[in-house]
């Protein structure tokens, strides 16, 4: 296990399986109080709301406004390239899926796919939307692309903003260390 803190908060990571686990449950209880804006970047998707882990469940009940950015995520060749309509479909389909598992637990919603690099969207995301907290829900690191990996500790450094990941295997099921 690789413990490292985000900000004000601290996620749990198992070094094989890259699954994470936030440590805080409650975004309320670090003092923060309710979260007005949060950033949700979504690189994955669960495959039903309730799947969602108590720590990410409890900042997007917290939060007043949630913005849900999905990147496009393509591999290296077709970034290279410039090939990435299935990569922007792709993230078109996964904001769809994150947006309706928000309005189903009553969380009022936007969003956008962002096109390009992973920390350009996020960077711009967070010049545009001020958020006060960003969410950060990963692919495991077997299933990850070369735009993901160490992505939460490059947030955390880059933002400084409190920040609460997790991990999410290929079949939507967040995978706990």
């Amino acid at each position: 296990m690789l413990c490292y803190p985000c900000a004000d908060t601290w996620t749990v990571t198992d070094r094989l399986s890259g699954a994470s686990e936030h440590l805080e449950a409650d975004a309320t209880e670090s003092g923060q109080g309710v979260v007005q804006r949060l950033l949700f970047v979504a690189d994955a998707a669960v495959a039903e709301a309730g799947e969602l882990p108590l720590a990410a469940r409890a900042v997007i009940d917290a939060a007043a406004e949630i913005y849900v950015l999905t990147p496009t995520l393509p591999g290296r060749l077709a970034w290279l390239t410039d090939d990435v309509d299935r990569c922007r479909h792709v993230a078109d389909e996964r904001l769809d899926t994150v947006l309706s598992h928000m309005h189903s637990i009553g969380a009022h919603a936007s969003g956008v796919a962002g096109r390009g690099s992973v920390l350009a969207v996020i960077a711009d995301a967070v010049a545009d939307f001020k958020p006060d907290h960003i969410l950060l829900a990963l692919r495991t690191s077997e299933h990850a692309n070369w735009q993901e990996h160490r992505l939460a500790e490059q947030v955390n450094a880059r933002f400084g903003l409190p920040l609460t990941t997790y991990t999410v295997g290929p079949g939507g099921h967040v995978a706990i260390a």
